[in-house]
């Protein structure tokens, strides 16, 4: 699937692909997963790790940890518009 990470450090957008998206939630996968016992029940946000490989024509910019983006993935083509 094709995607874009608006990069805010550099004030760009580049683009890129999904490579892989992890077959669980990052507390799943972790070494010692949180324990709920105290008996509250508020729903939790899970966050799925999903690897996207920038595109090698996008210049020398560097992604690195930490660094402020978002990204965008499209997970399907726009329909093309039929003109009659």
């Amino acid at each position: 699937m094709k995607a874009e990470i608006k990069v805010d450090m550099y004030g760009k957008t580049v683009t890129g692909r999904v490579d892989s998206i992890a077959g669980a939630t990052g507390t799943r996968l972790s070494l010692l997963p949180p324990e709920n016992a105290t008996g509250n029940y508020v729903k939790v946000v899970q966050r799925i790790p999903v690897k996207i490989v920038v595109d090698p024509s996008q210049g020398d910019e560097l992604l690195r940890p930490g660094m402020s983006v978002v990204a965008t993935i499209y997970t399907h083509e726009p329909a093309a518009l039929h003109r009659e």
